[in-house]
């Protein structure tokens, strides 16, 4: 009895494989060629007697059931895996592909929003134009651009005018052998009036629109004039003899205030942005800061800071535009250094050997960046990183000392005249800020007041 029952329960158990091996033997007809193996692993077989036996029970026979009952039973199925429609597993889901080079591993890494794109520095000039008989004199300054966009230089005794807008070319005046040559030329802040410093000790003041001398101011120095400095009406001069005379070119009596500190020849005058102090650079290797507060008619008016820490004369003088009281300087070739100072304390705040002689040094109006020209023995300009002092490019195309430098009323190009008698043009302070609508102009002509003199 108990073998036949051994006997039977072990036929019972052997029927469902070979159900499976009838379906698996069956003669295969057109419509199924495919073999399908169950993946054992990928089953679960308690759900599924439940999905045969309950599940069905209660699609057949639902019971009405409370709204709270549904969402319970729906949550309890979502927790329990009880969704699912397939009971039998024939394959196991493919594994995730791996990415063996990631998708940003070829693509540049993302800027921040902050940081501006680098600026192109072109490293010849954008355009030359012939300065025959230029001055090579390290002590005089022969080379302004005005605000109305017309660029003065003076070569030997004639000044020229060359306006930027149409480039078109103007004589303005040649003075006589006993006069010249030209040692000095500054624009006024209107654009229209230009002084001229001579090398008999006089000054000239012209009206470039009507090509017209307007005074020539007499008696304010002893020999020629190589530096000129406007404030407002004040026109500042600086001679071979060491003085610094300010000139009120409205009135008769033109000098106003005197400076004495320089023993030697004055090659740099700069006003600061505020009008209010002006620096001296001289032959002496001295830098002088003077306070127009301090000014005095009666009294040569004393120096608010002297500077003696350059070895050399001192051409280049540069007030920064965004800085209030700091004051670059260059000396020449024994020298080699810019020097950079706190004007209210007189500190020096840092010093740059650039190499090579300094002969003018110029702010960008737009970027925290600073020009410098130079000599022997590249004769090149540098532009400088401030107030880290990297080098961001160096221009060369001169094949002389670059004594002259001056730049346009936008701020975006410069212009620099060297002894080899070339006037080359650079662009390389960037394209300038949206400016504000310029104001209208008024009826009232510049120094209106000069043509009924006090």
């Amino acid at each position: 009895m108990d073998a036949g029952t051994w006997s039977s329960s072990m036929k019972t158990k052997s029927r469902c494989p070979l159900q499976d091996r009838r379906f698996i033997h069956r003669k295969p007809s057109q419509e199924n060629l495919d073999r399908f193996i169950p993946n054992r692993s990928a089953m679960d077989f308690s759900y599924a007697h439940y999905m045969l036996t309950e599940g069905k029970k209660e699609k057949e026979n639902p019971v009405a059931t409370s709204p709270a009952r549904q969402a319970y039973q729906k949550q309890l199925a979502e927790a329990f895996n009880m969704n699912r429609t397939r009971i039998l597993e024939f394959k196991n889901k493919p594994p995730a592909p791996v990415e063996r080079i990631p998708k940003n591993f070829l693509s540049p890494p993302p800027q921040s929003k902050s940081s501006k794109p680098k600026r192109y520095i072109p490293q010849s000039s954008e355009r030359t134009l012939d300065a025959p008989d230029i001055l090579d004199d390290f002590y005089l300054n022969l080379l302004d651009w005005g605000s109305s966009n017309v660029l003065s230089i003076a070569l030997g005794s004639t000044v020229y005018l060359w306006n930027a807008s149409d480039s078109s070319t103007l004589e303005l005046v040649t003075v006589d052998d006993d006069e010249g040559p030209v040692t000095s030329v500054s624009w006024a802040p209107d654009g229209r009036h230009l002084a001229i410093g001579l090398n008999n000790s006089h000054v000239q003041l012209w009206d470039s629109t009507a090509c017209r001398l307007l005074r020539t101011l007499r008696g304010v120095h002893q020999s020629r004039v190589g530096s000129l400095a406007w404030n407002n009406h004040i026109l500042t001069t600086g001679g071979m003899d060491g003085k610094i005379v300010n000139n009120d070119v409205r009135v008769r009596s033109h000098i106003v205030d005197t400076y004495r500190g320089h023993h030697q020849e004055l090659c740099g005058l700069k006003w600061s942005p505020s009008g209010q102090q002006l620096a001296s650079g001289g032959n002496d290797n001295l830098v002088h800061v003077w306070d127009r507060s301090m000014a005095s008619s009666n009294s040569p008016t004393r120096w608010l800071h002297r500077l003696d820490e350059h070895r050399a004369a001192v051409k280049a003088l540069a007030w920064c535009p965004f800085q209030a009281n700091l004051l670059a300087s260059g000396g020449g070739g024994a020298d080699q250094c810019i020097k950079f100072w706190n004007t209210h304390t007189g500190a020096c705040l840092n010093t740059v050997n650039a190499g090579s002689q300094v002969c003018a040094l110029l702010w960008s109006k737009n970027e925290r960046e600073l020009l410098s020209s130079h000599g022997f023995s590249q004769n090149q300009l540098i532009i400088w990183k401030y107030p880290s002092m990297v080098k961001m490019a160096e221009l060369t195309g001169h094949t002389s000392r670059v004594l002259y430098m001056t730049q346009s009323p936008d701020g975006c190009t410069v212009a620099s005249a060297a002894g080899d008698e070339t006037l080359r043009f650079w662009n390389v302070f960037g394209t300038p800020e949206a400016s504000k609508p310029a104001p209208k102009a008024t009826n009232t002509p510049p120094f209106a007041q000069f043509y009924f003199i006090r």
